[in-house]
């Protein structure tokens, strides 16, 4: 019972949206152009930031390209707790606003060889919950300081080879990460009261601060070109290991039940999965049509597969008209919830599964709209911008196994994440 009260004081405070969650963890597009086109860029030349995306295609620039650039990420996520099934308020996450830097670089070293670099933020989550107050029984008032965090990095040297009407390309990539996972609860004894000190209920702080790690993979992509105005393209993405210790292990020991299904804490390995991708664009004068279907392999991806995610399919579409000196743009991009909803009414475990998915990880947005466009400044330089919107996805599971077990009776809980987001990019490419 210990244990179990701990666990779900963890449970009203931590982990919720992103620092870049929109499909699953990841970012729908990287740079001004691919977000703006609804994320498409597998097919669709956009300049140096394809590295990040389909390295072959670097294969069609002329010259030296610089670009680099940032997003305003802000997310909006709200959880309601688990503790009873009356109907307790949303609470805002205070984790609303991060920047995500991009920076990348191609240059042609002759007419068959182009090399490029980029490095991007691609992913990650986090919440802030840390000023909410949760009473949590009849009689005991526990206060929680929780708040979580979890960036990816890419670090992503290419080089492509072309002919004059396909290319291939090749980046190693290597990534880095770091986790945070901490939170305050109230101390108690064998018997489930506080332990007090002073006259006071002694907060303990769970975590162990950042844990990060490095890996690396690779990515492999190439392009056909039809005709003048059709290119189709496939690229893949391995899958990269990952591995922060003492934060999942450390978060989840309290709620670990010897005398139920949940008999172990959850491992510290969080693989960043594998994804495949192809895509199509096709250009009619002034105009281009661009889209891009990816699966990205959660099931496969250590962590999240023993979190219950699903590979998830992503279908993404743009279109673009290019004037003299500008260009405007729109697209959508549709992903649905990777995260499978477990048997929480009779499995702890499932209950549990279902917390850490809902209150920590609510990777859950689906639908997102994107606009766009960009101007020359000059003959070499040149500023892009898009704006991305996800509206609101409310999603409810069934945690009353974790609740019953507080209670020491048969309850009927359920929770409740509210996530929204909005993300603003801006982005100067030099030519030269």
């Amino acid at each position: 019972m210990k244990k179990t009260k701990l666990a779900l004081a963890v449970s009203t405070a931590i982990f919720a949206s992103s620092a870049m969650a929109t499909n699953g963890t990841n970012m729908t597009g990287v740079g001004a152009q691919s977000s703006a086109m609804g994320g498409t860029g597998v097919a669709a030349y956009y300049g140096a930031e394809n590295v990040i995306v389909n390295p072959g295609l670097i294969g069609k620039s002329q010259g030296t390209e610089f670009s680099f650039g940032g997003t305003l990420f802000k997310p909006s996520v709200s959880n309601n707790g688990l503790l009873d099934a009356d109907g307790q308020s949303q609470v805002d996450s205070d984790a609303d606003t991060f920047v995500i830097p991009s920076v990348s670089l191609t240059s042609r070293i002759n007419d068959n060889l182009t090399f490029g670099i980029g490095m991007y933020g691609t992913s990650g989550m986090g919440v802030d919950y840390s000023k909410n107050d949760v009473n949590f029984s009849s009689n005991v008032m526990n206060q929680f300081e929780a708040k979580s965090n979890l960036q990816i990095m890419r670090f992503v040297p290419t080089l492509a080879y072309n002919e004059a009407n396909f290319g291939i390309g090749i980046s190693p990539v290597i990534q880095y990460g770091a986790l945070d996972i901490n939170y305050k609860t109230v101390l108690r004894d064998n018997s489930g009261n506080p332990v007090m000190v002073n006259g006071a209920p002694y907060a303990q702080t769970i975590g162990n601060g950042v844990s990060s790690d490095l890996g690396f993979g690779f990515s492999l992509g190439g392009y056909f070109d039809i005709n003048k105005d059709l290119t189709v393209a496939a690229s893949y993405t391995s899958a990269i290991n990952m591995k922060y210790d003492e934060q999942l292990s450390v978060a989840s020991t309290p709620f670990v039940n010897p005398m139920s299904d949940l008999t172990a804490a959850f491992g510290n390995e969080l693989e960043q999965p594998a994804e495949v991708k192809a895509g199509i664009a096709y250009n009619m004068g002034n105009i281009t049509l661009t889209g891009d279907f990816k699966q990205i392999r959660w099931s496969e991806a250590k962590g999240y597969k023993d979190f219950g995610w699903e590979d998830q399919n992503v279908i993404s579409i743009g279109a673009k008209y290019k004037g003299n000196g500008y260009w405007v743009g729109a697209g959508y991009n549709k992903a649905d919830n990777p995260i499978k909803a477990q048997n929480g009414a009779t499995s702890y475990a499932g209950a549990v599964t279902n917390m850490f998915n809902n209150i920590f990880f609510p990777a859950v947005t689906e639908q997102h709209w994107s606009i766009g466009g960009g101007y020359k400044l000059t003959k070499n330089v040149a500023i892009d911008a898009a704006i991305v919107v996800a509206p609101q996805v409310t999603t409810t599971v069934d945690t009353s196994a974790v609740s019953s077990a507080f209670a020491g009776s048969s309850v009927s809980s359920s929770n409740t994440t509210k996530h929204s987001q909005q993300a603003y990019t801006v982005s100067v490419r030099y030519n030269f």
